[in-house]
C-alpha cells in the first residue's frame, strides 16, 4: 500500500509541477511584456518632449522674441512713422516701434550719444555733428514740405506771397497785413489793418533748419543777420514747442503767421500761402509740387555713408517745384555694435524694419500728406541699409 501510495503521489505531482512550471513561464513572459510595455511610452514621450523643446527654442531666439525698436528726433514724420511701426506690428507681432518726437535738436543728440536704435531729423548732420558721430547713414524715409501758414478771419489759403517778403515778415520790417508788398501780390484780397503777430519754433527743430535756410537762400540781409540753423537768434515772435505747439498757437490766435509742415496744416485745416518759385509761379504746397521739388534734385544725391551736408531741395528748379521742400532722415550707425543695448536680433530686426519702410512702408505716405520716395532715392536707401552690418557682419539677406 505504501508503495502504491507513493506512485500515486508521484503521479499526482507530476502534473502539479508542470502546470506550476507553466505557470511560471507565462508570469514570467507576462512580466517582461509589461516592463517593454512600459519602457516604449517613456522612450516616445522623451523624444516628443525634446523635439518640442528644441522647436520652442529655435522659433523664439529667431522670429518669436519680443522687442521694441527705439527711436526720437524730427516732429515732421512722427505721424507717418507712428503708423508704419503699427502697420509692422501687424505683420511682426513681435517688432513694436517705439518713436518719440522731440524735435530733429533732441533727435541727433541722442543718436550721437547712442541712447536710441535710430534717430531722425529734417536736418542734415553738420561737419561738427557728423564728427561727434561718425560713420551715421543718412536715410531719407519721406519727403515734405514747410508752409506759411496763417490765421486771417474769413480767409482760407492760397494768400501769395513770396521768399523776401517772408524774409521781411520774420525780420520784423513788414509788422500789418496790409502791407503794401502784401496787398500788391495780392490786389483781389481786402486785407486787414493788423498787427502780423510772428509765430516759431522754441526748440531744436529740422522744420526751423528748413525754413531758415530757405530765408537764408531767398534773402541777403537774412542770411547774414540770422543765417540758418535747428535753433536761431529769432529777430521777433512767439516761441512753441514742435509742429503741434505752432500749430495750436496760429490756430488758436488770429492774424498770426508762422510756419509748420505740409502734413500738419492739412491735418489741422490751417491756411497757408502759395510761394513764388523759381520759376516765378505761386506754387500750392501739395504732394505733387513737392515730389516735383524732390525729384528735380535728388539726381545729385550722394550716398548714405558720404557728407549730406550740402543736400538740399530748397528753390528747386522746375515750373511746377514747391520751393520749400526737403528731405526727413533717419539716422543709424553703420556698425551697430557700437551701441550698448544692441544685440544681433535687435541688429537684425531693426534693418529688416528700415527695409519695409523704404520700400512697402511708402505706400502708408500719401494718405498722411507725405510724398512717397522717388525709385532714385530708394536705390540709394537700399545700398545704405545692405552696408549695416553687427560685428562686421551684414545684416541684410
Amino acid at each position: 500500500m505504501k508503495i502504491g501510495k507513493n506512485r500515486l503521489n508521484s503521479a499526482i505531482s507530476r502534473p502539479i509541477l508542470i502546470v506550476g512550471i507553466v505557470v511560471i513561464i507565462m508570469f514570467a513572459a507576462f512580466l517582461g511584456l509589461t516592463y517593454q510595455g512600459t519602457q516604449t511610452p517613456d522612450t516616445t514621450t522623451s523624444v516628443s518632449t525634446t523635439t518640442t523643446t528644441t522647436s520652442t527654442t529655435v522659433t523664439s531666439s529667431t522670429s518669436q522674441q519680443s522687442l521694441t525698436l527705439n527711436g526720437a528726433g524730427a516732429t515732421f514724420p512722427y505721424p507717418l512713422l507712428s503708423t508704419m511701426g503699427f502697420e509692422y506690428n501687424k505683420l511682426q507681432p513681435n517688432i513694436k516701434l517705439n518713436y518719440q518726437s522731440i524735435g530733429s535738436g533732441g533727435g541727433v543728440k541722442q543718436h550721437t550719444a547712442m541712447t536710441v536704435d535710430f534717430g531722425a531729423s529734417d536736418a542734415t548732420l553738420t561737419k561738427t555733428q557728423a564728427d561727434a558721430a561718425q560713420n551715421t547713414l543718412h536715410i531719407p524715409v519721406t519727403i515734405g514740405s514747410v508752409v506759411f501758414a496763417y490765421n486771417l478771419p474769413g480767409l482760407q489759403k492760397g494768400l501769395k506771397v513770396t521768399g523776401p517778403v517772408i524774409a521781411d515778415v520774420f525780420l520784423g520790417k513788414i509788422t500789418r497785413w496790409n502791407d503794401p508788398a502784401i496787398k500788391n501780390l495780392n490786389p483781389e484780397i481786402q486785407l486787414p489793418d493788423k498787427d502780423i503777430l510772428v509765430v516759431h519754433r522754441s526748440d531744436g527743430s529740422g522744420t526751423s533748419f528748413v525754413w531758415t535756410s530757405y530765408l537764408s537762400i531767398i534773402s541777403s540781409e537774412w542770411n547774414s543777420k540770422v543765417g540758418s540753423g535747428t535753433a536761431v537768434q529769432w529777430p521777433i515772435g512767439l516761441g512753441s514747442a514742435g509742429n503741434e505747439g505752432v500749430a495750436g498757437l496760429i490756430r488758436g490766435t488770429a492774424y498770426t503767421a508762422g510756419y509748420v509742415e505740409l502734413a500738419y496744416a492739412i491735418q489741422n485745416t490751417m491756411s497757408y500761402g502759395y510761394i513764388q518759385n523759381i520759376a516765378s509761379q505761386f506754387i500750392e504746397p501739395t504732394l505733387n509740387s513737392t515730389k516735383a521739388a524732390a525729384e528735380a534734385a535728388s539726381i545729385s544725391l550722394p550716398l548714405g555713408n558720404q557728407s549730406w551736408t550740402s543736400v538740399s531741395i530748397l528753390n528747386a528748379p522746375g515750373v511746377a517745384s514747391y520751393p520749400i521742400a526737403s528731405f526727413s532722415y533717419l539716422l543709424v550707425y553703420k556698425e551697430l555694435s557700437i551701441l550698448s543695448s544692441m544685440d544681433k536680433t535687435r541688429a537684425k530686426a531693426l534693418v529688416d524694419f528700415l527695409w519695409w519702410a523704404v520700400h512697402d512702408g511708402q505706400s502708408l505716405a500719401p494718405n498722411l500728406q507725405y510724398v512717397p520716395l522717388p525709385k532714385s532715392v530708394v536705390a540709394i536707401d537700399e545700398a545704405s541699409i545692405n552696408s549695416i552690418t553687427f560685428k562686421g557682419e551684414p545684416l541684410k539677406n
